[in-house]
């Protein structure tokens, strides 16, 4: 990728944080009123450091990169797909079920042998859900594990 190709790339990723962080707005007032640290917190920080990187990408791009090519190329689209997959099913499969295959699967395709890329994914799966709902009381989708 040229300077140009890394101008063009944060330019898109510019737009991408701004529209992030517009959206991380947009959330409704927590009952009991407005709060330090909201909903919005967390993709907030993630948006300002969007912005600082693209930024950066635009200001003082690489004049040596390259795009990847061959099986580099294959692995990032398997990812993309992976993680465009991923967000389709949190909801209706659940959080521990959803992260199990994305993790396991790019796992996986990282090198690690499928019995344990799959368990890294259900163990980090069950952490971070646990974590999430019991430690922080924020839920997460149950999806199929659901207990009605």
């Amino acid at each position: 990728m040229t300077s140009l190709g890394d101008r063009i790339l944060g330019l898109g990723l510019l737009v991408l944080a701004v529209a992030y962080g517009w959206a991380a707005q947009q959330w409704p007032e927590p009952f009991g009123g407005a709060e330090t640290v909201g909903p919005e917190t967390f993709p907030t920080m993630l948006a300002v450091v969007l912005v600082a990187g693209s930024l950066y990408l635009m200001i003082k791009p690489d004049p040596d990169a390259q795009w990847p090519v061959g099986k580099s190329a294959f692995e990032l689209v398997i990812s993309l797909v992976v993680l465009v997959v991923y967000t389709l099913l949190l909801e209706p499969l659940g959080f521990v079920i959803a992260t199990t295959l994305a993790v396991g699967t790019l796992s996986w395709r990282m090198g690690a042998a499928p019995r344990p890329a799959f368990l890294t994914g259900l163990l980090s799966a069950v952490v971070v859900f646990v974590l999430f709902n019991y430690g922080l009381s924020l839920s997460l989708p149950a999806g199929l594990l659901e207990v009605h």
